[in-house]
């Protein structure tokens, strides 16, 4: 029985098919010094697969299940019947008296279920699965069942899907431990779990045993402590606990009312709990959450798990304190990138960046350090993001936290783009940086074409300064500076000289050279040629993979393919080299086409254009006509500026993203080769190695699988806007006390007031809006641009005045509000909503 049944002691780390996570863990508990954890066994996966194998309905319902079918009542009838048929399983031969030959029946037992795939780094299934205390030793068995079955309980089942968990691979060990009467019980965290600090512990404590705090009845004493101190503590009036009952299970007890008041440890408890915790967060080299009891004899471990919610922190090799901002929050990119994609980034932008749960973020220690780039730095980013220059400002406030640099021999951080004032106002120059980059794109596609293996990279690697040459060109930065700087003028001197608020926001409409505008309106072109053919309405409706192109009617087909032509290399999230580009997955236009097709009559493209530069020109010949000779020369100036140079803001980027799938297309055709020679499983395991690695993949597959799994649980964590090495995660606010009862606050970035019906979209390929409705999103890049011209508003909880959503909106006559919090979940999809562009808040109506 061996097999069957392993004593806590036995089980090792890698154990956990055979002993589930929570065993697993137990068992190297018992290993730390000075850790005590209540004596006990594990009975094993294998008793609970002989078990499952003797109950035929078992295999044929979990077959069912693991379909994907999404009728929650027919999920939630197949697991009621999974169960019924796992608790009255036959136990394996000897089982019965194997678990009876260790249990004392005198005591009673904690009777815990431990699945092989709970409890892991990535996913903690906490409370997911049941326990059950006090259970007399007679009674253990039946108690085993009822874990063995709580497997398969609705909110479990749930937890897998969600995580992507197959519910055929799952198993269930159970274990028995003596029970612990504690006079106090809870949880500590060796990290705090709501700011991520690490230097922070955290303890929940009442009286009892923890059901009463699991299950909310009572509010736990709370205390954080940092460097062997108590920094902060609450305690609370705890009315009733949970306690042991004579012949097994617990009840609900009332607290007698002059200990309601008092905390449930002394405060030389809490710090020895703390320094507990510590012992054992530095044993598994993690932040724990860890679950412990207090009796008469100290304090006993009845579990420690990681703490899965924690964003990575970047490695930095040294003690010092360091500051990061995330890259995605400016770039319009928070989801995770693969390690090809972070390579590349890297390998384009001039700052260093750190790599931390698959995002990028910058190191910005030392430019907050110096007094003469502190300001710079947190003005330039507190206005693209109010929320990122808040946090920096409270982290520069606190005393102590940031060296103090001198300023001797460093140069004060400038933002980029000085002397836009030096460039002429002339049409030209625009187009011929554009004919300029042009060229070299032509030019890289002809010498990539021939080559491969060492040659391919090599050749990659040598011209990607070319592409960052093209990116910080003195002329283009001072092309994008020039509109930017016209545009804050106008807006700051109209509303001192007229009263009027983003006066430059309808001046922006229809502007020339704006290549992602361009994009958006030349897809309603798609929709002319698409609309005139009933059969290819049809097969766009019905069409589920990328193979229909060929089956379109001539002059449709070569509409989409010309599209792809010009804007093939875009998709969301496109900074990231690896992620599927239009030309790659045509399919995801289909929803924007079918779209375009059912909202717009023919000639859209032509009239919206006009629409809207015509709103421009009659803007800008009412506040000529209102300002005196000299303003209106000045403000005309102005408004040439911004109408000449603006639209280019968004082609550099284009540019760097059409270079990008050149480099793509000749990766893949090198991968096909390594897949051909047997080298690599899958072409697209690529993504998971960075540029450097591809150089030698002979062995990388090992590699390869665990970057898979780890690229996997990254997608769960939500990436901060700016946090500290100790992990911390600091927040900004935007300090408003001017908005109505209820308002979600933001940023404006593009003027206006409109009201309509919210469409709470995560996945563009996923938009079904029509006309009037108000997009609400994560965040939006330029691949999102096709729905602008169906929405009337925009809403993101990512973004700030110069990014791509924001310049779009403006340029479309959108109001828009950017940078709220939470606005995917705050929001339901259907909600009538006024969006406030102009004031930045969001009002929910209905």
């Amino acid at each position: 029985m061996t097999s069957y049944i392993l004593d806590l002691t036995e089980i090792r780390p890698t154990d956990v098919a055979l002993a589930g996570g929570k065993g697993a863990n137990l068992g190297e508990l018992t290993r730390i010094d000075g850790v005590r954890v209540p004596p006990g066994f594990c009975v094993t996966t294998e008793s609970f697969a002989l078990a499952i194998a003797d109950t035929p309905p078992v295999g044929a319902l979990l077959d069912h299940l693991s379909r994907q079918i999404e009728d929650q009542q027919a999920i939630q009838a197949v697991g009621a019947e999974i169960r019924d048929a796992v608790r009255a399983a036959t136990l394996p031969d000897g089982l019965a008296a194997a678990v009876g030959q260790r249990l004392d029946m005198r005591h009673t037992y904690a009777v815990r279920s431990s699945a092989n795939a709970e409890d892991l780094p990535t996913a903690s299934f906490a409370g997911q699965h049941d326990t059950y205390l006090n259970v007399p030793g007679p009674d253990v068995l039946d108690h085993l069942r009822r874990c063995w079955a709580s497997l398969f309980t609705d909110r479990a089942i749930s937890y897998r899907r969600h995580n992507g968990v197959d519910h055929r691979r799952v198993r269930m060990a159970v274990v028995v431990q003596r029970l612990v009467y504690p006079r106090a019980s809870g949880i500590l965290f060796t990290a705090d779990p709501v700011t991520s600090d690490r230097t922070v512990s955290s303890v929940d404590a009442g009286f009892g045993v923890g059901e009463a705090l699991v299950s909310g009845l009572v509010n736990p004493d709370v205390y954080r402590v940092r460097d062997d101190t108590i920094v902060a503590r609450t305690v609370a009036a705890k009315r009733v606990a949970m306690h042991a009952v004579a012949g097994g299970g617990i009840e609900e007890r009332a607290v007698e009312p002059e200990r309601q008041e008092q905390a449930a440890l002394t405060d030389g408890e809490v710090l020895d709990l703390v320094r507990l915790g510590r012992r054992i967060e530095a044993h598994f080299g993690r932040p724990q959450d860890i679950e412990w009891c207090r009796d008469d004899d100290g304090f006993a471990i009845v579990q420690s798990r990681p703490i899965t919610t924690l964003f990575p922190v970047p490695e930095t090799g040294d003690d010092e304190k360091h500051v990061y901002v995330s890259v995605g929050h400016q770039q319009m990119m928070t989801d995770p990138m693969k390690p090809l994609g972070l390579s590349f980034w890297q390998m384009t932008t001039p700052r260093p960046m750190a790599v931390a749960g698959g995002r990028l973020f910058v190191d910005v220690t030392e430019i907050l350090a110096r007094p003469s780039s502190r300001d710079n730095l947190i003005n330039a980013l507190g206005t693209s993001d109010p929320l990122i220059g808040g946090a920096l400002r409270s982290i520069v406030a606190r005393e102590g936290f940031l060296p103090e640099r001198p300023d001797e021999g460093k140069a004060a951080w400038v933002p980029p783009g000085s002397g836009a004032e030096t460039i002429a106002t002339d049409p030209a120059v625009v187009a011929e940086l554009i004919e300029l980059a042009e060229q070299s794109l032509a030019v890289l596609k002809r010498d990539i074409s021939p080559l491969e293996g060492a040659a391919l990279l090599d050749f990659i690697r040598a011209d990607l300064p070319i592409l960052r040459k093209t990116l910080q060109e003195p002329r283009s930065m001072q092309v994008i500076m020039a509109g930017m700087t016209a545009a804050a003028w106008l807006n700051e001197h109209m509303r001192d000289w007229l009263g009027e608020t983003n006066a430059a926001d309808t001046l922006s409409q229809s502007v020339p050279h704006n290549i992602t505008s361009e994009m958006g309106l030349a897809l309603l072109d798609v929709a002319d040629a698409v609309r005139p053919y009933p059969e290819a309405v049809a097969l766009l409706e019905r069409a589920e993979g990328d193979d229909f192109l060929d089956e379109l009617p001539a002059p449709a087909r070569d509409a989409i393919r010309g599209f792809l032509d010009v804007y093939g290399m875009r998709c969301a999230g496109e900074i990231d080299i690896t992620r599927p580009r239009w030309s790659e997955r045509p399919s995801t236009l289909v929803p924007l086409i079918l779209g375009n097709v059912r909202n717009f009559e023919p000639g859209a493209h032509e009239r919206l254009f006009a629409q809207g530069r015509r709103q421009a020109l009659d803007k800008e010949r009412e506040l000529l006509a209102r300002l005196d000779e000299k303003q209106a020369d000045e403000t005309k100036r102005m408004i040439d500026r911004v109408r000449t140079f603006s639209g280019y803001r968004e082609y550099p980027k284009y540019h760097m993203i059409a270079r990008y799938f050149v480099y793509k297309q000749a990766l893949l055709a090198e991968a096909d080769r390594l897949v051909a020679a047997g080298v690599l499983d899958d072409r697209e395991d690529v993504f998971y190695l960075s540029f450097d690695e591809l150089s030698d993949v002979d062995s990388a597959k090992p590699l390869i699988a665990e970057r898979k799994q780890a690229y996997e649980s990254y997608a769960a964590r939500t990436p901060p806007r700016v946090f500290t090495s100790d992990g911390e995660v600091v927040t900004g606010a935007y300090g408003r006390d001017d908005l109505p009862p209820g308002a979600l606050a933001g940023l404006g970035v593009s003027a206006g007031t409109v009201e309509g019906r919210a469409r709470v979209v995560r996945d563009l390929a996923e938009a079904d809006l029509e006309p009037g409705d108000i997009l609400v999103t994560a965040y939006t890049d330029p691949s999102w641009t096709p729905v602008f011209v169906t929405i009337a508003g925009l809403v993101t909880e990512v973004g700030g005045l110069m990014t791509h959503g924001a310049v779009i909106a403006r340029e479309y006559g959108l109001p828009a509000v950017v940078g709220v919090e939470q606005a995917t979940r705050l929001i339901a999809d259907g909600q009538r909503i006024r969006v406030h562009g102009t004031g930045g808040f969001v009002e929910i109506l209905r």
